[in-house]
């Protein structure tokens, strides 16, 4: 049975799922530092400027979250699924994700999150005339 209403629903999977992709973020850090690659600033400053982005959601949602008092714990992990806690105020629902779905749904905040990083830039390849490169 369905307790949260929709936004708290969507809320709350928004900060767990961008949650995760904070922690892909840093675990992808921490193996280019360790890496071989030639040349690694690239990279490095978009996954930190990826990474601030997502903080920066994150804590807003946080905030809006505590006003709400909705909160999001993990229940039980298996190879399959992941089970979630959603508590709103005195109410709780219980949340299945299918594994697959879950990587699917930080895939897509990652790729969100990398376009809100690089939209800026755009701007500054197209006055450079270097937008026509392949």
């Amino acid at each position: 049975m369905r307790y949260l209403s929709e936004e708290d629903r969507e809320l709350a999977s928004r900060f767990l799922f961008l949650s995760m992709a904070i922690l892909v973020i840093e675990k992808d850090i921490h193996t280019i530092e360790q890496g071989s690659f030639k040349i690694k600033e690239p990279y490095m400053e978009l996954l930190r400027k990826m990474a601030h982005k997502a903080k920066s959601e994150r804590r807003y949602l946080r905030g809006i979250m505590k006003s709400r008092q909705l909160d999001v714990m993990l229940l039980s992990k298996n190879e399959s699924f992941s089970s979630y806690l959603f508590v709103s105020g005195g109410h709780e629902e219980k949340r299945n994700y299918f594994n697959p779905a879950i990587r699917k749904h930080v895939e897509t905040i990652m790729y969100e999150l990398m376009r809100k990083v690089l939209q800026p830039s755009q701007g500054k390849l197209a006055s450079s005339g270097m937008e026509d490169l392949p």
